[in-house]
């Protein structure tokens, strides 16, 4: 699976506490501007992607759609996660690497 450097990073970054998991703690983050990084599992609802698309328009804050529900609360130590944020610059921008490495692999 080559999504296991993502979801490393996204699991390193919850061991360090700069991670907000949950739709009312994400969107919390991005409306007090804490969040550098949203990630929404492409397994959501079109209606949490929607939402979340036009917060992050809004508010200027990077998005990503990314994995899956179950994947991404095993990453962050949850049963799972449809949307979780990162609160860190460094770590979001190592884990938005990441998962733009993937796309272009599948280019």
């Amino acid at each position: 699976m080559k999504q296991n450097k993502a979801l490393s990073m996204i699991g390193i970054a919850t061991k360090a506490g700069k991670i907000v998991t949950g739709e009312f703690s994400t969107e919390k983050a991005v409306k007090e501007g804490k969040a550098y990084l949203v990630i929404v599992a492409e397994d959501a609802s079109d209606n949490t992607k929607k939402k979340f698309q036009n917060m992050c328009d809004y508010y200027q804050t990077s998005i990503c759609f990314f994995a899956d529900k179950t994947g991404l609360g095993n990453a962050c130590g949850k049963e799972f996660r449809a949307s979780l944020a990162v609160v860190d610059d460094g770590l979001a921008n190592a884990v938005k690497k990441q998962i733009d490495l993937l796309d272009n692999l599948e280019v």
